[in-house]
């Protein structure tokens, strides 16, 4: 099961002078990557490289930013993927200390403060939802209500007609299951309608 994470941690390492500073944190996508690495570049005019690493939304960018190739991004986004981790951004911000590290010296740099930073942060399960969508009887309304909790299941919209037509987010564990226990209540009254099968 991916993990994300709660919120961004940080952590600093040394090593002959340089300084690495480290942060994963939750982020959506590339867009939301890309503002935040602007962001540390403004915050850090005197460092040398931002390096970054992204899971989200199921791809992966990696970025040496200057760094000999394949001695930062892609041993950071290597960290992220070991620990199963998605909608997370990894950056290491180098303050260049005078004495060069070397490739093999970089690649632990990189993964170490990314690997310090994941020690102290709080991981959460991605969980993954369906939209759903039918038309109820009146007489059930409060019924549906009530068993949405069971099934850790969200009441997103409710347009009241001809029935009550509902517009749900559940778990995808759980939808199957949810789905019979209204169609058991509703004894065919109930009215499926189509929606976009996925929303997170």
């Amino acid at each position: 099961m991916p993990f994300t994470l709660q919120n961004p941690v940080h952590s600093e390492l040394v090593i002959k002078k340089s300084r690495f500073i480290g942060c994963v944190e939750p982020c959506a996508g590339r867009e939301a990557a890309l503002a935040r690495v602007a962001e540390l570049r403004t915050e850090h005019p005197g460092a040398t490289h931002v390096c970054w690493a992204l899971m989200a939304g199921g791809h992966s960018a990696a970025n040496d930013d200057g760094e000999p190739g394949g001695t930062a991004g892609r041993p950071m986004l290597e960290v992220l993927r070991h620990q199963d981790l998605e909608g997370v951004l990894a950056t290491v911000v180098r303050y260049y200390g005078g004495i060069q590290l070397g490739a093999g010296g970089l690649v632990r740099a990189y993964t170490d403060s990314v690997a310090q930073a994941l020690l102290k942060a709080e991981k959460a399960p991605v969980i993954h939802h369906s939209s759903l969508r039918c038309l109820v009887p009146y007489a059930l309304e409060g019924w549906l209500r009530r068993e949405l909790d069971a099934h850790s299941a969200h009441l997103m919209e409710a347009l009241h007609g001809e029935g009550v037509e509902v517009t749900l987010s559940v778990p995808e564990a759980n939808t199957a299951a949810l789905v019979s226990r209204i169609n058991d209540a509703g004894q065919g009254q109930v009215i499926w309608r189509k929606t976009e099968n996925e929303t997170d």
